[in-house]
Parts: C-alpha cells; structure tokens; sequence
C-alpha cells in the first residue's frame, strides 16, 4: 500500500467517524427508550430542542417547537393505543404557539395517563405542552416558565399597558395595532390555559392560574422552579427517574440534522387481561 493509498484511507475513515458515531448515539437512545417503556408500560416520546452549529459559517442556531414538530408528535400519538400511558419528555425554549397548542391538545385528548417529565427547562411552549399533561414530573432544579404572547420583539402585556398609560393622540399606528393584536393574544392564551387544566383544579383556581401563567405578571424567561410551581398549586412531583437524566445524556453533543422529536417508529397498543402483559 502506498503513500497515497493510506492517505484516501485515513481520509475516509475521519470523514465516516461522525457518521458512524452519530449511528452509535442514536441506537443507544433507542434502546434506552425501549427500556423505559417496558419499565413503564408506555409509549416515550421526547421532544428535545439543542443549540446547534450551522455546516458551513459555523455560528449557533437555536432550534424551537415548529409545526414540524407537532406533525411529527401527533403522529405518534397516533400510533399509540388510546389507552397506553403516554410519557413525553420535554427539553426546549419554547417556541410557536400554533404548533405547542396542537400538541398540547393532542395530549389532553389522549385517554390514557400523560406525564410529562422536565429534567432541565421547558419554557414558554414547553410549559403550554406540560399544562396538558395528569402530572408534571421535574427534575430537582428543572424550570417552567411563563406562556404570556410575544408579538414581535415585545411582550404583548407591556403594548398593552402602554397604550392604557398613554395618551392616544401620542401612539402611533404601528404600536395601536400591535397593542390591540398583543390584547387579542393573551385572552386567547388564557382561554387555551383554562381549557388545558379547566378539568384538573376547581374553575376558580384553573383561572386564576391561566391569567397568572399568560398576563404578563413576570419576564418571559422569568423560571418557575419546583418550588414555586408548587406554591402555585400546579400538579408537579419531583420523582425524576434516572433514566430520563441518563436518556438526556445522550443528546448532550449537538450534531446536525438531529431529529427533535424521537420515538420508536412501530405501534403501540394494550394488550387486554386475558392476553396477559401489557404489551
């Protein structure tokens, strides 16, 4: 073998290396996956958005909840018997509210049990997605956060508030209409939140909690911590099992083209009494 020969080859072998490891990561999130649903008698879903790098100019690009997402989720709710007990793990900063609605009352109406465990962040969307969920599982120093609308570069509560302090002569048209749509907006989230948990506390603590999470009370990025999500009176626990943390490890590296949302693709039905198991 000669100079030029070995060289093609130690070439092929570095350019193959992130392929073949990628393939290596993803099998073994399957098989975690696997294992946790037959620990579970469930169907897992992840929906795990990373900071990732682009190929060529190299700078960072944030990945968020999209309608892609929500087809891809719905999907596999889908394929999952209407009784199985659905686990979706959650690790984004949010993101539209079109698709995190259209997931999150997709979960609402699925029959069986839905967790949805956070074992960092789930913000904004994430924390709609979570709101539909029987039980909220977060990890020890996991946050929340509020879901009050942005329009824009602006926090829809703060148009609003503008154009109550201010003279209207002084508005201009531009900032009058983004206000009015900022308004639109969070009466529109506060009825989704109501309708999410209307059927989980009293009606007057459902709304109560819909116009905190929504009006604008705190900072967007402001992060409801186990605590306080207890202080007020969401159904969180914070039994995280070690799986989860274990699974969440191996998205640690981005890479590109990962997909955001995974599960296994086959599925998943109960299986009755006198056919023994649970499938």
């Amino acid at each position: 073998m000669d100079v030029f020969n070995i060289f093609w080859l130690f070439f092929m072998i570095t350019a193959l290396q992130p392929i073949i490891k990628q393939k290596m990561i993803e099998s073994a999130r399957q098989r975690l996956i696997s294992r946790i649903e037959k620990q579970r008698g469930s169907r897992v879903i992840l929906l795990v958005h990373r900071q990732e790098t682009m190929s060529l100019l190299g700078f960072p690009i944030m990945r968020y909840i999209n309608v892609h997402d929500s087809e891809e989720l719905i999907r596999a709710i889908h394929m999952t018997d209407p009784q199985m007990p659905l686990d979706l793990i959650l690790h984004t900063p949010g993101g539209l509210v079109l698709a995190s609605y259209q997931i999150a009352h997709a979960l609402k109406g699925h029959k069986g049990k839905v967790t949805v465990f956070v074992p960092h962040y789930a913000m904004s969307g994430g924390t709609l997605i979570a709101l539909a969920a029987d039980e909220i599982v977060m990890g020890k120093h996991a946050v929340l956060g509020p879901v009050d609308p942005q329009i824009g570069e602006y926090p829809a509560a703060s148009l609003q508030r503008l154009v109550e302090t201010k003279p209207v002569k002084e508005i201009d048209d531009r900032t009058w209409i983004l206000a009015d749509i900022g308004k639109k907006a969070i009466n529109q989230l506060r009825q989704q939140v109501f309708t999410l948990i209307g059927d989980k506390y009293p009606p007057e603590r459902a709304e109560e909690l819909a116009a905190v999470l929504s009006e604008g009370r705190w900072t967007h990025d402001y992060p409801i911590t186990y605590e306080e999500a207890v202080r007020l009176g969401l159904n969180v626990s914070d039994n995280m099992p070690a799986e989860i943390y274990q699974l969440m490890s191996l998205y640690r590296q981005p890479v590109r083209q990962q997909p955001s949302v995974e599960y296994i693709p086959a599925p998943r039905f109960k299986r009755s009494e006198s056919e023994g198991g649970k499938g």
